[in-house]
């Protein structure tokens, strides 16, 4: 408390500053905070609206309130400021500051309004759509925060408080201009670890295995509703707005009952609903229509607007069947939204489903397309350089390949039998020092000697199998305790270059190793040595997700690959987080244009 209470004198003999453009950490929070406040003069304020009660580390309760944004925004800033020079208010702990917080909160404090997005089939565009949401309210000034209460995806990220949520999520928090995005935002996280049994992740934490039978018998009506609506209410006490995604369909009338990924969630968030059609698939009119007809009629009335997305071609050619729609429907169409050519992660596995290739450029890297391939999104950024990417799903697909990836998974043990099995690994294994050859998480474990699952924690079964034997290395899964955290760093190869990451697994590997990174910042420990790399082999491991994102690895191990003699061009490498904002502004762009955002605004309550 001492400490805050120097730090809020500081601020009070500054004055007002609005955003610190200067300051290391802008934005700490939101893309156009105000930092006046880095340290709350109303601490503890004891507002449950803004805060609450925790148990600390040594068994202390302590007032958190690291999620509250209210004292980051502008007006409210302003009117404390001019509330301590009318008053004389010199130094933190004054009694006054309770009356001007009082004050404040009952001025500027609002609840926030909620709208979701459901859509007419998988792959409708509901994620790009809650995204160019986002960015759009962001721009006009509002604090905007994603909503997805039940994903099913094993694309996930590390957040700053040692939870994991689905790639998506974090992706649409960027769009909203947030610093931090945390399992609010997601607060049920499927991760499929066999054909009908997933990992259930709550609050970013695990949770327990399900199967289908026993996830909507047994946690849907036990705790899963209680956690959607909680999540749901904490984010509309934070946010001006919260914008909801779906998961497939709103209309399955086999577990309607049992929902609280569509109109269930939209029930506990009192939330209007914009339905999404993805016209590729062809029959738009139909699957709008059958959609809405298929939901009960309580529920349908919540359906307030239609959007016709990724038309190809002239959007125009909609209008003659619009009016009869909206007729037949009884929903007002909202938007005809081109396809928008834009480079975003993809939300899940679905996306490489069927997919051999992807790319057009000259060298070519295999990737192996495990069964429970994980966090494939590591892979993106490789797809904007000189490269054509093979999913290698049996020997042959290494023909003539030029480098070789081995991403994540959720089952290291099970699919390295699966690569055995295939003889995917003794090719990999002849290809060594040959070509560059990098492994991410659970790629990196199978680069060992040895996987230890004498639990059967990993494969279900106890096991210990041989690993590609390319590093000295052993990794043993039993009771630990999964790693999720995020990593700053520099790189130990090549000229350095600072690096970023996040881990994302279960095992410890006992590495005898040359490091290839220093991380010199994360969330639980002080410096330490990470990964491996034998340079002279072209072997380069590391359990750091995200790992491809920025320049200095990519441009190194792209730099390695030779092709019809010649090394690989990497003058142009860029940082993928750049390149992905200015995806999603493209992305709003298109959305703004071509959504009647006035109708959008009012289901959110505002007038324009």
């Amino acid at each position: 408390m001492d400490c805050i209470k120097k730090k809020v004198d500081e601020e009070l003999k500054r004055g007002w500053i609005g955003p610190d453009l200067k300051c290391d950490y802008h934005p700490c929070h939101f893309t156009g905070q105000d930092c006046t406040f880095c340290y709350c003069p109303f601490y503890p304020c004891g507002d449950e609206d803004l805060g609450n009660m925790l148990t600390g580390k040594r068994g202390n309760e302590v007032w958190a309130c690291s999620d509250c944004l209210f004292i980051h925004r502008e007006e409210v800033c302003r009117f404390v400021m001019d509330e301590v020079a009318r008053l004389g208010i010199t130094e933190a702990g004054d009694p006054r500051f309770r009356d001007i917080f009082l004050d404040a909160k009952k001025r500027f404090y609002r609840k926030g309004r909620a709208l979701m997005v459901v859509g007419a089939t998988s792959d409708a565009g509901k994620s790009i759509t809650v995204a160019a949401i986002c960015r759009i309210l962001h721009r006009k000034g509002y604090l905007v925060a994603p909503f997805k209460s039940q994903n099913m995806s094993l694309n996930a990220k590390a957040t700053r408080m040692g939870t994991e949520i689905a790639m998506a999520q974090t992706v649409q928090a960027k769009a909203a201009g947030l610093k931090t995005p945390d399992s609010h935002m997601n607060p049920i996280l499927l991760k499929p670890k066999k054909d009908t049994v997933s990992q259930v992740i709550v609050c970013g934490k695990p949770f327990a295995d399900y199967d289908v039978e026993s996830y909507y018998g047994e946690f849907v009506p036990g705790p899963g509703r209680t956690i959607v609506r909680e999540n749901v209410a904490f984010l509309k006490g934070r946010y001006d707005f919260v914008i909801m995604e779906g998961a497939g369909s709103p209309a399955e009338i086999n577990i309607y009952d049992r929902d609280i990924a569509n109109m269930g969630a939209a029930v506990e968030a009192d939330a209007d609903v914009i339905l999404v059609v993805n016209v590729e698939w062809g029959g738009a009119f139909a699957y709008a229509l059958g959609t809405v007809e298929l939901i009960p009629e309580l529920d349908r009335s919540r359906i307030k607007g239609v959007i016709f997305n990724n038309i190809r071609g002239d959007p125009e050619r909609f209008r003659p069947g619009i009016a009869e729609f909206e007729k037949q429907c009884g929903v007002p169409v909202i938007g005809l939204v081109p396809h928008a050519d834009v480079i975003l992660p993809s939300e899940d596995s679905e996306a490489l489903r069927g997919m051999r290739r992807k790319g057009d450029g000259k060298c070519l890297v295999g990737v192996v397309k495990y069964p429970r391939i994980a966090n494939f999104t590591d892979l993106d950024p490789l797809f904007l350089e000189d490269v054509s990417v093979v999913f290698v799903e049996q020997a042959s697909d290494l023909d003539g390949v030029d480098a070789v990836v081995l991403p994540g998974t959720k089952n290291t043990v099970g699919d390295m039998m699966w690569m055995e099995e295939r003889g995917i690994a003794d090719r990999i294994r002849s290809l060594k020092g040959k070509v560059p050859v990098a492994g991410i998480c659970g790629g990196y474990q199978m680069m060992g000697r040895t996987l230890d699952d004498s639990d059967g924690l990993e494969s279900g079964s106890p096991r210990i199998i041989d690993g590609l034997g390319f590093l000295d290395m052993t990794t043993k899964f039993g009771e630990y305790k999964k790693r999720v955290v995020n990593s700053d760093g520099t790189m130990l190869i090549g000229d350095g270059g600072e690096i970023s990451g996040y881990e994302l697994h279960m095992g410890m590997s006992e590495v005898n190793e040359e490091p290839l990174f220093e991380i010199t910042n994360n969330q639980d420990r002080g410096p330490v040595k990470e990964g491996a790399v034998r340079d002279s082999e072209m072997i380069y491991g590391t359990y750091l997700h995200g790992i491809f994102d920025k320049k200095p690895f990519r441009s190194y191990f792209l730099s390695r690959i030779v092709h019809d003699g010649k090394h690989v061009d990497t003058t142009d490498v860029r940082d993928y987080d750049d390149i992905l904002e200015e995806n999603i502004e493209k992305l709003a762009d298109v959305f703004e244009e071509s959504l009647d955002m006035g109708a959008i605004m009012r289901l959110l309550g505002v007038s324009e």
